[in-house]
């Protein structure tokens, strides 16, 4: 079969990029269409900070000049040189039912990283941070959360077929709100906290943004900042997430922890966005923010929340630092009027045991799995996992 690729470059091609997965996922009624903008943005040097050390591209596969595939290649600089062999990352890939189509695409992506000098290629990952775009969805048939993928059955044959070894597994665990099935464990934890004067909850202040901003940036970095592939976070990009965020904030489900005052641990949550999303079809123009709006602050559609991300620094763990936070939104959302029935933990990493105990603790168990994979330039070397978070 003969088969033309091209670099998406023009009107045509974008259009092309977007509108393929809309004729790959007719027959799926799970997968909602993300919104165009979202996708865009992640190729927009104005838009991604990402750009700033780092380069990306995205290619179409045209099959008698029908549109039958799509995958982007990508490297970040700061992040390629801190794992074993310098590795950069493949995705938004999606294909027809091929493996000869979908080989094609691994391939343009492959020989792109080499002669950038990479040696190994993680996807489907993103051009950017992990809570978004990061793994390929293989089992649980729900709703994606907002910028998750939900990707087609086969995709995980054509991925493996080609060469790529699991790097390390992705759990999304679910629970219902008003559910009492919490370990006791989690509760004693919290009453032990309580006691001490040392420590203190409390949630998220709309007109604080730029202290809650700092806070988390500095939990987030003693947190999660040691370790491999995990870039340190600045002032500003902390300043400029909690920006972006502030319209759908609600303050009870962002819960930040202090020991003597200083930030050691926080439970941030945000309402699935994607159950409004679904009846945008993609768009976000003028009249697409109003319907996004109306539905959000007055028609309040959104009764599942989303766990963003949930931390606690290391010198503080293992204290009861978690069930304080846990107690503190169960407060809250065991009162009958809550307005989320359904909580999911954004993805937990089978080299994070410690926060997946936490997850199970209280109460939840996995919906979804996704997987990142990593493929070898030099076939002879093996896929090392992660390590471990203690």
């Amino acid at each position: 079969m003969n088969f033309e690729i091209k670099i998406v470059s023009d009107s045509q091609t974008r259009r092309d990029f977007i509108e393929l997965p809309v004729k790959l996922y007719k027959d799926y009624p799970k997968w909602i269409r993300p919104l165009d903008n979202d996708i865009e943005s992640v190729f927009d040097p104005a838009k991604n900070k990402h750009f700033r050390h780092g380069e990306a591209i995205r290619w179409m596969i045209y099959s008698n000049r029908i549109p039958v595939g799509r995958i982007a290649a990508f490297i970040d600089h700061d992040i390629s040189k801190t794992a074993e062999q310098p590795t950069g990352g493949i995705g938004f890939f999606e294909c027809v039912n091929n493996k000869e189509i979908a080989h094609q695409l691994f391939n343009t992506a492959k020989h792109w990283l080499k002669e950038r000098g990479m040696e190994a290629m993680d996807g489907p990952i993103n051009f950017g941070d992990r809570d978004r775009w990061w793994g390929l969805h293989i089992d649980g048939d729900f709703e994606p959360n907002y910028c998750m993928d939900y990707h087609l059955p086969y995709y995980k044959e054509l991925f493996e077929d080609y060469g790529f070894k699991v790097y390390f597994n992705q759990y999304t665990y679910h629970r219902l709100v008003n559910s009492s099935n919490v370990n006791p464990l989690i509760w004693e934890k919290a009453q032990r906290i309580s006691q001490n004067s040392s420590y203190s909850i409390t949630t998220i202040s709309k007109w604080k943004l730029n202290k809650f901003a700092n806070d988390f940036r500095t939990i987030y970095n003693n947190a999660w900042g040691r370790y491999t592939g995990v870039k340190k976070m600045s002032n500003t990009h902390a300043k400029s997430l909690m920006k972006t965020i502030k319209p759908i904030i609600d303050t009870d489900l962002m819960y930040f922890a202090y020991y003597e005052g200083e930030p050691i641990g926080f439970f941030i949550m945000v309402p699935d966005l994607n159950q409004i999303v679904k009846h945008l079809d993609g768009k976000f123009d003028f009249w697409s923010k109003l319907k996004f709006l109306y539905l959000l602050k007055v028609k309040k559609i959104c009764t599942k929340a989303v766990g963003l991300i949930f931390g606690i620094v290391p010198q503080h763990q293992g204290k009861g630092v978690e069930g304080a936070l846990v107690n503190e939104f169960a407060k809250r959302a065991l009162k009958s009027n809550f307005p989320y029935k359904e909580l999911e933990l954004n993805w937990i990493g089978d080299f994070n045991p410690t926060m997946r105990k936490v997850a199970e603790q209280i109460g939840a168990s996995v919906r979804k799995t996704h997987i990142t994979y990593r493929y070898m330039f030099d076939r002879s070397k093996e896929v090392t996992p992660p390590r471990r978070v203690s």
